[in-house]
């Protein structure tokens, strides 16, 4: 067995760090960049605006649906198998989608990305979870992964617009290829050689057909919901059988030899607490991206170029919570002030933004609004998905993560459903009220806007108290090594 070489080792680890986050990055501005190129790939392929949904929903529905399938491969595979094999899969459905010449042609990529994803996505978050297990380098890895998770979003939106008014809106998919290829390489260099996997677990065949139903079933639900409403027949018939579905996988997950997710995962006190902040705070972060982005473009009349550039210092505020206070914090006083402060910011960000109206500046009324948000944003992200994956063993690793971003993309299905809905009826009861005259319309509008963010303000709080009463102080989990003693080859074993 050779010699560790710890100035090495620590070099391989952040470099690792880097590799993964290009990947992560890439995953989670995919949500906005192509929401931005939207209008643009519309008139261009000339479908209609009832299927545009669908450029979204495909996306999501793979994704989400297949993350614990694609957490369990990268246990079995191997994270850095896994990693790369998502990496060029992912970039293979994004040049397919940027030549699209037809909206099915589109469609189908965007679910390939979406299953490709699914694969990268957990292995990604397994490789960090496995690479640091000292408690200070832990907390500023997954502080740098929080901001890059968090600000992900904001990031799509610059780029989005900037390719789309400088270039063309397939080179919103086209651009995955350059951060796939520098994430390949990396990894190639940087990831070190797997040891020996040992026994290979068999596949939980029921459990993986049980919920990646449910969770299809789920996602379409919710989306279903956004554009057709809660009371239609499909929204309630997959709303419920989703449901149904899960109960029965969890079942499964109780007498399996071979679980696909051990209930130990989600069980621990901690762990599922900070499941549970990751879901709510995608919830309630639909509220700045999507109404925000509406208010921004349709009210105040910015171009998408302007308003990705809106957004950048909420991407700086989470980047200095993430990286500054919450990595060098976590270690010390643990996930709970931590989330609950986060989630108290998160709140005050959003009511805020409910002083917006039809003439604000963006100095006077935005701007304090997205920066104390991007605060609390940095806090719950770092300290969440650190506790989400710390304590967990090592052949776990890929299903914890996946469970991790499972949580985010449920959320993120509800919040798009549930915030647009809720908008929609304030805007509809607000014409009951004052009339159709244009000046009417404009305020409904803005109803809808102030509804959506003082939802979202109820959502922080909620993950401010869950923060308080769920999660404890500081862990004294023991975080396990990343491999077993007998199956070092190299100062960093990524499995």
């Amino acid at each position: 067995m050779p010699t560790s070489n710890p100035t090495a080792s620590h070099e391989r680890r952040w470099l690792a760090l880097t590799v993964v986050a290009i990947a992560q990055l890439m995953v989670v501005l995919d949500g906005t960049i192509v929401n931005i190129a939207l209008p643009s790939a519309q008139r261009d392929l000339g479908f209609s605006n009832d299927s545009r949904q669908w450029i979204v929903t495909a996306y999501a529905l793979a994704f989400g649906s297949l993350l614990l399938l694609g957490g369990r491969l990268s246990d079995i595979w191997g994270r850095k198998v896994s990693f790369i094999i998502g990496l060029c899969g992912f970039a293979a459905a994004s040049v397919l989608g940027g030549l699209s010449g037809s909206f099915g042609f589109l469609v189908t990529a965007r679910a390939l990305q979406g299953m490709f994803g699914a694969l990268l996505a957990p292995a990604a978050l397994g490789i960090l979870t496995t690479t640091f297990t000292d408690p200070k380098e832990r907390g500023k890895a997954f502080g740098i992964y929080g901001a890059v998770a968090g600000s992900g979003s904001a990031v799509g939106l610059l780029l989005g617009g900037f390719l789309t008014e400088y270039a063309s809106w397939r080179w919103c998919l086209f651009v995955n290829v350059v951060f796939a290829a520098a994430a390949v390489v990396g990894a190639a260099l940087f990831l070190a050689k797997p040891g020996p996997v040992g026994v290979r677990p068999a596949i939980d065949v029921p459990g993986v057909i049980s919920v990646t139903a449910g969770l299809v079933a789920i996602v379409y639900g919710f989306s279903n919901a956004a554009s057709h409403g809660w009371g239609d027949l499909w929204t309630i018939i997959t709303l419920v059988g989703g449901v149904v579905l899960l109960v029965i996988f969890v079942a499964i997950q109780r007498h399996s030899p071979h679980p696909l997710l051990p209930l130990r995962v989600i069980l621990e006190r901690d762990r599922g607490g900070s499941y549970l902040v990751l879901a709510l705070t995608s919830i309630g972060m639909f509220g700045v991206f999507l109404f925000l982005t509406y208010y921004l473009q349709l009210t105040l009349g910015y171009s998408a170029l302007t308003t990705g550039l809106a957004f950048l210092p909420m991407t700086v505020a989470i980047m200095l919570t993430s990286t500054v206070i919450g990595s060098q914090l976590l270690p010390r006083i643990g996930p709970r002030i931590l989330v609950s402060i986060g989630g108290v910011l998160g709140a005050v960000g959003m009511a805020l933004l409910t002083r917006i109206d039809l003439g604000s500046g963006y100095a006077g009324v935005v701007l304090p609004g997205i920066v104390v948000l991007g605060l609390g944003l940095g806090l719950i992200f770092s300290s969440a998905m650190n506790t989400a994956t710390a304590g967990v063993e090592p052949q776990d690793a890929g299903v914890a993560s996946a469970a991790t971003n499972t949580m985010q993309q449920i959320g993120g299905s509800i919040g798009t459903a549930l915030l647009s809905t809720l908008s929609a009826h304030a805007v509809t009861a607000y014409l009951i009220d004052h009339g159709t005259e244009p000046a009417a319309q404009a305020n409904a509008v803005l109803a809808g806007y102030h509804l959506a963010f003082w939802v979202s303000t109820g959502v922080f709080v909620l993950i401010a108290l869950i923060g308080a009463t769920l999660l404890r102080g500081r862990s004294t989990r023991k975080v396990p090594d990343p491999v077993a003693p007998a199956e070092v080859e190299t100062p960093v074993v990524l499995r």
